[in-house]
């Protein structure tokens, strides 16, 4: 039974079968994205021909939602899209859809959510968490010496070393 879950036969298949399922959610988010974008464009457009809608008000705010939250897709995109090219989660551009992601709950924020301390203290922690985070990753990645693109060549002295 061991030997069923280690063999490279059945790794190979589930990781086909996760490359598969990552191209099959970039096709269909990507559609969404167009969607969405014409959507935006049709509502920008008739919004901009109503001379009623206040644009430094609710009229705004909610373009922006509209506008962070295609940016969110594109971002979950910009994820898979690197999964696919390099079979790892990349944890950077996951720290930064987040970032986005609540970002745009503080700035799309309903008017009763503004009065409520518990969600924004909720919210100012996972702030922190997630700049925190990215900067450690930053960090790490600053640090870490640069890895070789081009084959080794070897020494002119073999007796010397590097």
């Amino acid at each position: 039974m061991k030997s069923l879950f280690c063999d490279r036969a059945f790794l190979r298949g589930i990781s086909g079968f996760e490359r598969a399922l990552a191209k099959v959610l970039s096709v269909t988010l990507t559609v969404v994205l167009v969607v969405a974008t014409l959507q935006l464009l049709l509502f920008l457009g008739s919004d901009l021909l109503d001379l009623q809608v206040n644009w430094t008000g609710e009229g705004l705010v909610g373009l922006l939602d509209q506008i962070l939250v295609i940016l969110i897709a594109v971002e979950v995109l910009q994820n898979l899209t690197a999964y696919l090219r390099e079979h790892v989660v990349q944890i950077e551009l996951v720290l930064v859809t987040a970032l986005t992601a609540v970002a745009r709950k503080v700035i799309v924020s309903p008017p009763g959510m503004q009065k409520d301390p518990a969600v924004l203290i909720g919210l100012g922690v996972a702030i922190v968490s997630l700049a925190a985070a990215y900067w450690l990753v930053r960090q790490s990645h600053l640090k870490r010496p640069p890895t070789r693109t081009e084959p080794a060549t070897p020494s002119p002295d073999p007796d010397r070393l590097p």
